[in-house]
């Protein structure tokens, strides 16, 4: 993987697909819903004010907030 082309995960717009790469200084219980490195998550919507973030992760959908997504870097896919 090229770490070169990592973004954070609140940088995806709706309907980009990305694999997480790492996960560092977030929150746990982040790890336990999936979001682990590797992992294939599509952004599904934003909230008129940007937050939360609904993601389809693993056959799941998960709300998140900004400063819960802070760590996650992830590399498009196409």
């Amino acid at each position: 993987m090229d770490t070169s082309e990592q973004i954070e995960l609140g940088e995806l717009k709706p309907g980009d697909k990305a694999r997480v790469s790492s996960v560092v200084g977030t929150i746990p219980r982040l790890h336990e819903l999936g979001l682990v490195p590797g992992t294939l998550i599509k952004v599904l919507r934003v909230a008129p004010l940007g937050d939360p973030v609904e993601i389809f992760v693993r056959d799941s959908r998960l709300c998140l907030r900004r400063s819960e997504m802070k760590g996650i870097m992830v590399v498009r896919e196409s």
